[in-house]
């Protein structure tokens, strides 16, 4: 659902036995236990350069780990790292002994290249996300020493979520209770419990099966196909199900996001850009996409468990207001196409869109791109589009898509980047919504189902993993 972007690579099973540094390396297992279905496809295992959230989701908690955790109320707990000391730019992490799956000791030292190489290998545009770090470095086999070119009051909760994955420079594995048994692009991952995990082993064997659509997973689910479906994008099948089916909603970072290219007409004069903001009436989304179960951001991109979210409405729906905007920029009549990738949400939400758009003054045309190859390429790859319609759902990603300039946004602001660079989070936001670069239409919640017996799936998803080794 949620994406970064490079173009992705498909890779299979076969082209995986001899791994890269990027890639995960795939060990032999007989069976899994249980399966979860999801509709969001992992088409890699490599996110040191493929963007999204599919790969995360399914890796992070799982195969890899970091040095602190994210709990489920949003605080940061120790992870590899029992304790740290934190100075203003210099933090001292104290590891425990822990081993990668293939029998590798974990270090302060592999912890060190693993930082430093989001720095110097890494493409997924997350990476920028250790820009504040200098340099990491090992004091001795479990002490490591990380050193920040300035304070950053969100460097250290970053270091949970994806860019904070530990690994070893020689094989692509992680020190997680699970090791990767198969994966087929699009199709499955299969994690394997570990039995020598330094923990508490995962409860079972676990297969991420993924789906074209909620209806058709569901349909999995009740007829025993699957024992649990994740992110359910269609709340209307609630009303359906059977006694033995249960069901839990959980919060999550995915910020629906109407994006407009800041770099090409019309959405180059921000007054049109803010026409659009009052023309949007977000609550009647929220209405036919979720049934009123998701959350309303007040048009910002920010998720209410974040610490910055003000819950101030920036934009109330006014389409007398965009109207005036959009005689005031001369658009009236602009052509507009709006390119809406092939996901069940964002083709739910694109007749709405057609005719809420229409209404203020554009000539609409509707466009749909095969999500993930052809709307990555084209949208997210070669900036090709006017407006478009995709989740983000990375944790904190406020810096990724609002910092860079060349991001398929295009939003460009000094004023903005300084409030970034200074951690002047409710500042930028500020900032952002008044530029108006791209509208957040909901803040996505997550509708998990399972069935009778089955414990321990945690529906809320407050980084970039589902985590799964409590799952029986």
């Amino acid at each position: 659902m949620r994406t970064r972007l490079t173009l992705l690579g498909l890779l299979g099973v076969a082209s995986l036995s001899a791994c890269s540094a990027g890639s995960t390396a795939i060990v032999d297992a007989d069976s899994t236990a249980l399966t979860l279905a999801t509709t969001t496809p992992a088409t890699s295992l490599d996110f040191t350069t493929v963007g999204g959230a599919a790969i995360p989701a399914a890796l992070m908690s799982n195969v890899y780990e970091t040095l602190v955790r994210i709990s489920p109320e949003g605080d940061i707990v120790p992870g590899l790292a029992t304790s740290w000391e934190a100075e203003p730019t210099r933090y001292t992490f104290h590891l425990r002994e822990a081993s990668f799956s293939n029998g590798e000791a974990f270090t302060a030292h592999t912890a060190a290249w693993s930082i430093n190489a989001v720095k110097t290998e890494w493409t997924n545009g997350i990476s920028a996300q250790m820009d504040v770090v200098k340099q990491a470095t090992a004091a001795d086999d479990h002490t490591l020493i990380v050193e920040l070119s300035r304070p950053s009051a969100g460097w250290l909760w970053s270091m949970g979520t994806a860019i904070g994955a530990m690994r070893t420079p020689t094989e692509a594995v992680g020190t997680g209770p699970f090791a990767v048994a198969g994966f087929s692009p699009g199709e499955y991952i299969a994690l394997e419990a570990r039995s020598d995990y330094w923990g508490t082993p995962a409860a079972e064997d676990i297969t991420i099966r993924y789906f074209p659509d909620s209806l058709t997973a569901v349909n999995a689910l009740r007829s025993g196909g699957v024992d649990a479906v994740w992110g359910v994008q269609n709340p209307e099948l609630l009303d359906t199900l059977e006694d033995s089916i249960h069901t839990a909603v959980g919060t999550t970072n995915g910020e629906v996001l109407l994006s407009m290219n800041n770099q090409a007409a019309p959405f180059d004069d921000p007054r049109v850009r803010r026409a659009v903001a009052y023309g949007i009436d977000r609550q009647a989304a929220n209405d036919i996409l979720w049934q009123g179960r998701a959350r309303d951001t007040g048009g910002a991109p920010v998720p209410p468990s974040d610490p910055w979210f003000s819950g101030q409405d920036y934009y109330p729906f006014d389409p007398a207001r965009a109207r005036t905007l959009m005689e005031d920029a001369g658009a009236v009549g602009t052509p507009l196409t709006l390119t809406v990738p092939s996901l069940p949400y964002a083709q739910t939400l694109s007749e709405f869109l057609y005719s809420q758009l229409t209404e203020i003054g554009f000539d609409v045309t509707l466009e749909t791109a095969e999500f993930p190859a052809v709307w990555l390429s084209q949208v997210m790859g070669a900036k090709d589009y006017q407006m478009s319609l995709v989740a983000h759902v990375e944790p904190r990603d406020i810096p990724t898509i609002f910092g860079n300039p060349d991001y398929y946004i295009g939003y460009d602001s000094a004023q903005a980047r300084t409030l970034l660079q200074q951690d002047n989070m409710s500042g930028a936001v500020d900032q952002i919504m008044a530029d108006m670069p791209a509208l957040t239409l909901m803040n996505m919640p997550n509708i998990v189902l399972y069935r009778d017996g089955l414990t321990g799936l945690q529906p809320n998803q407050i980084t970039d993993a589902i985590e799964l080794r409590g799952v029986r």
